[in-house]
């Protein structure tokens, strides 16, 4: 191979050939590359997620307006990192973290065992944290009569062995059932709680006329304006206004306890549960910053403000 002189340049093919480059052209290519090489992303190997990335966050619904919130006021605090929220149920949530395609799964149940053995198998063990607590409140219309039930006469009403509000003290009417899709993890919290009132040895299931729900404004908008329908939501989604919440015993010789902070917080209200944010392993970088922020008194405050329960020490 021969040299031509220093006004161009030339690259030698491996046949011989070459192909000239003015100088200065070269020099724009040289430049080109080593700013390809040196472009950093948002995730490293491992997804921890870098400075000036995003926080996937996805999942429960029963979460999500807390989550939203959070998001909204971590902007102010750390004003690079952008914490993307959405949607769609636990076990979509759970799915995505498993599949890889989320930070964060919010859910409103623990993870089965089904879907830890997925995310192992996926290479990472799921990390569980408690961020919120929640009061499940058991709803009817404002003008029904009916004000306290027992788990047993819930689970028998959702079951369809009582089809009538007669049988649990109301009108002569019949009970029409309001529940959240199988989707979600509030539907799968009352389907072990209540209808199959905590037994785990208990293989009842809704009774199919039933009617599913994608979502809590579902249930809520089906219930005001259906006299004789009974639905459940989270406390933070009740409006006392247009929702009747219904007193709840454990037994019909326990006391009869209405959904509050305190009653959830303290554990005499019998459908109080976890709410539960999952990471793929231990949370790194931005993502374990956000985390203590959210169980910090500063996050624990807008749980409060939205009307769930915060964690006692706000850690």
């Amino acid at each position: 191979m021969k040299n031509i002189d220093i006004g161009k340049r030339t690259a030698f093919l491996p046949n011989g050939r070459c192909v000239f480059w003015h100088a200065s052209l070269l020099f724009i290519a040289l430049t080109v590359l080593l700013l390809v090489g040196c472009r950093t992303t948002d995730s490293d190997s491992t997804g921890e997620t870098t400075s000036g990335g995003a926080i996937q966050n996805k999942g429960s619904d029963t979460l999500v307006n807390i989550a939203l919130a959070w998001a909204e006021a971590y902007q102010q605090v750390e004003p690079d990192v952008t914490v993307a929220v959405t949607g769609g149920g636990s076990g979509t949530g759970i799915a995505s973290l498993i599949n890889g395609t989320v930070d964060i799964a919010n859910a409103s149940r623990s993870m089965k065992d089904s879907e830890i053995e997925e995310a192992q198998a996926n290479g990472f063990d799921p990390i569980e944290h408690v961020v919120a607590i929640d009061a499940l409140a058991v709803i009817v219309h404002p003008d029904n009569p009916v004000s306290q039930l027992t788990i047993q006469q819930l689970a028998d009403m959702y079951t369809g062995r009582i089809t009538n509000w007669q049988d649990v003290g109301g009108l002569d009417a019949p009970i029409v059932l309001l529940s959240r899709e199988t989707n979600s993890g509030t539907h799968v919290y009352f389907l072990e709680e209540v209808v199959r009132e905590g037994d785990s040895e208990n293989e009842d299931i809704f009774a199919p006329q039933t009617l599913l729900m994608p979502s809590s404004v579902g249930i809520t908008s089906e219930l005001r304006r259906n006299p004789n329908a009974i639905g459940y939501d989270g406390l933070g989604y009740v409006d006392p206004a247009h929702e009747k919440i219904i007193a709840v015993a454990r037994t019909a010789d326990d006391p009869y306890v209405m959904p509050t902070v305190a009653t959830a917080s303290s554990g005499d209200y019998p459908l109080s549960r976890n709410l539960f944010m999952y990471t793929a392993g231990e949370p790194q970088g931005n993502i374990a910053d956000y985390l203590a922020w959210i169980m910090s008194p500063v996050g624990q405050e807008i749980v409060t403000r939205l009307g769930f329960v915060p964690l006692e020490d706000g850690e």
